[in-house]
């Protein structure tokens, strides 16, 4: 089988291209058989997959995955390179791992469109601020499903929810899962950082994190008032937040501000740290060494944060409106959002030894049965639907 995929979002540092890379890379390497060509925008940190797979690269003025932000879009001009080299590939399927990054090809190669969620449709005004871009995202997305032979999402939850919010036929959507990242597992004797110790994150306080994007629909204010009530009793004055993620290159639509704010108005400088980007060896020990992981998001398509964290050992508290109290089952305390129940939550997980170690077992034997393996052998199956 020949195989072209665009590759464009394989640099976003966000859960799209973290999906990507793990998914292509163990698709090609488990079905070395097929030929596979992937065609990129961006000669920086070229995938390592010599000798398994052909690297194209598309000349293009601004990168897909730098492009393609909440209050902007590629050029016609790159759009159209990116568009001609896939449809001039000739191949039996063209794969795009994300609708993010979809141009139309014109090819009679079988399409598979991965749409992870419908977040943007259900929540426009918190991820697609300007009017233009909400019309260039919905224009995006209703050419790739039409051009699409099969639509494939990573969760059960999501293929429900694009099924009911796009009308479409169920026989047309697939699911493909996704899985933690071999990194984040449970390790004998984790030492903090250097570079994390320095910004005062100290192993000996109980550590309550957040790892992913500052988009408004991620609901970190609710996750910062809760603190805020908590850090102000005495029994959770050791207690720290920690909010992992990107705060200088973010390309999607960010809160980041008002939640800076809200240290400031609250006085817990000492008590919320911003570290930034961190590397994935870096953040499988913080999470190792701490006491939860919070994810409150209005809606998540499948939550891989609280995956990798729950491979690593660490309790989740995490939203309903996802899989992952499927996912995760004990290994999770699930809450409706905005409905008051993240305060209490936190309250349970933060003053119970004997809770935090029933839920990390829990976590991590059913992070465990979800693995890239069963993803890339689920695409495969999809793809050899079309012969």
């Amino acid at each position: 089988m020949r195989v072209a995929i665009d590759a464009t979002c394989w640099h976003n540092n966000r859960g799209y291209g973290r999906h990507a890379r793990a998914l292509v890379s163990t698709l090609i390497r488990r079905y070395p058989e097929n030929e596979y060509r992937l065609f990129l925008d961006s000669a920086g940190n070229t995938p390592d997959l010599a000798g398994h797979a052909k690297l194209e690269l598309v000349a293009a003025d601004t990168p897909a995955s730098s492009a393609a932000s909440s209050n902007g879009h590629r050029s016609l001009a790159d759009m159209w390179r990116m568009s001609r080299a896939l449809s001039k590939a000739r191949v039996d399927v063209l794969l795009y791992p994300t609708i993010y990054t979809y141009v139309p090809a014109l090819t009679s190669a079988r399409k598979l469109v991965m749409i992870h969620d419908v977040i943007a449709e259900t929540y426009p005004n918190l991820t697609l601020p300007r009017r233009t871009a909400r019309l260039f995202w919905k224009a995006k997305v209703a050419l790739g499903r039409m051009q699409a032979d099969a639509l494939v999402t990573v969760s059960e939850f999501s293929r429900e929810k694009i099924i009911e919010h796009f009308r479409v036929a169920p026989e047309r959507v697939f699911v493909v899962s996704e899985a933690a990242d071999p990194v984040f597992r449970i390790l004998e004797q984790p030492a903090m950082p250097a570079s994390l110790r320095a910004l005062g994150i100290d192993p000996g306080r109980r550590i309550v994190v957040y790892v992913g994007g500052f988009s408004p629909h991620k609901n970190l204010e609710e996750l910062m008032d809760a603190f805020s009530r908590i850090a102000s009793l005495e029994q959770f004055a050791d207690c720290l937040l920690v909010l992992v993620g990107e705060t200088r290159k973010e390309v999607f639509h960010s809160c980041l501000p008002a939640l800076r704010g809200k240290v400031d108005q609250a006085g817990l400088h000492e008590r919320v740290v911003f570290p930034g980007y961190v590397s994935d060896e870096d953040l499988a020990k913080l999470l190792n060494l701490s006491a939860v992981l919070v994810l409150p998001s209005f809606m998540e398509g499948f939550g891989l944060p609280a995956v990798e964290a729950a491979a690593c050992g660490c309790p989740v508290i995490a939203t309903k409106a996802s899989p992952l109290p499927q996912l995760l089952e004990g290994g999770g305390i699930y809450i409706e959002p905005g409905s008051g129940q993240l305060e209490p939550a936190l309250e349970a997980v933060l003053a119970s030894k004997e809770m935090r170690e029933r839920m990390r077992r829990a976590g991590a034997a059913a992070a465990q049965r979800l693995t890239w393996n069963a993803a890339a052998e689920q695409l495969m199956r999809v793809m050899q639907s079309f012969e």
